[in-house]
């Protein structure tokens, strides 16, 4: 999953669809590694896929294992340090900014604890689009 900043001091969440796994919550975007995918790859097709932009530069902030009652999940997190495009709900996704501060009331997953955690020990995230003119 990758933590996308706006430059402002907030992060990019999504709200997972109605009848999916904790359908409804907010979560940080990504998703799941295809078999003999790497974490970063994932991440950069995930985000394209879901959000139509292009990764450029990364860094690896924490990968752990979250037990839900019915399931394990590993989560590779990852700080988007720049990006290209405009992020958009590709698959119907509501999505908001929102404060550092306040992702903690946000509704996200409990997944997503580990994240708040390491994210008050770091300088705040400053990921920003990277917007280049189209030459023809």
């Amino acid at each position: 999953m990758g933590l996308i900043g706006d430059g402002h001091g907030r992060l990019l969440i999504g709200q997972r669809h109605a009848g999916t796994h904790m359908g409804g919550a907010w979560e940080f975007p990504g998703g799941k590694c295809a078999p003999g995918e790497s974490a970063r790859d994932a991440l950069c097709r995930e985000l394209d896929e879901e959000l139509g932009i292009a990764v450029e530069h990364v860094e690896p902030l924490l990968d752990y294992v979250h037990e839900y009652p019915d399931r394990r999940v590993r989560l590779d997190v990852w700080l988007v340090h720049r990006y290209r495009g405009e992020p958009q709900a590709r698959e119907g996704q509501r999505l908001r900014w929102v404060p550092v501060g306040e992702l903690g009331e946000s509704g996200l997953l409990s997944a997503d604890q580990p994240i708040l955690d390491a994210l008050q020990n770091r300088k705040p995230v400053q990921a920003t689009p990277q917007h280049r003119a189209s030459r023809n």
